[in-house]
């Protein structure tokens, strides 16, 4: 069996690859520079996109210039993005699968990118990293009372 042939869960949206891809590097970095989990939320958009990470502190403007910065070196390392059929049972430990525990399909797809990140994924993605584009942050938020730092990002297709 292909992998075009496989039949995943259903996906809610049709996803932009270049901002999809985005989004799988700006989680690993977070977790990398902060010691966070994946975003909890996020909402991933052609024009504009945003996602919520739960901190400790929140981070410093020399912090917020170094997401950036260090984006934009992933980015431009062409790493490339592949993707994999993995049996579901295999990979509980790895990936938690609490959001479709009850829908779960019997082999999921993991999205690898480079040696940096990998994670199940049904979205559309780019093929390299360079074909994101660049990386532009265009604001934070900081809720101190949840804990939660959201940033406002778009990238800029070459």
């Amino acid at each position: 069996m292909f992998l075009s042939d496989y039949q995943f869960n259903s996906h809610c949206k049709e996803d932009f690859p270049p901002a999809h891809t985005c989004e799988h590097l700006l989680n690993q970095l977070m977790i990398r520079m902060f010691g966070t989990t994946r975003s909890h939320n996020s909402h991933i958009e052609r024009k504009k996109s945003m996602m919520s990470f739960v901190l400790e502190t929140k981070p410093g403007r020399k912090e917020e210039k170094v997401i950036e910065q260090e984006m934009n070196r992933l980015i431009d390392l062409d790493m490339p993005v592949i993707c994999e059929m993995v049996n579901t049972s295999s990979m509980a430990e790895k990936f938690p699968i609490e959001n479709n525990s009850l829908n779960a399909s019997e082999k999921i797809r993991v999205v690898k990118i480079g040696d940096y990140d990998v994670c199940p994924c049904i979205g559309k993605h780019v093929r390299s990293t360079r074909q994101i584009g660049r990386f532009e942050l265009l604001g934070t938020n900081w809720d101190e009372y949840s804990k939660t730092y959201k940033l406002r990002f778009k990238v800029i297709p070459s």
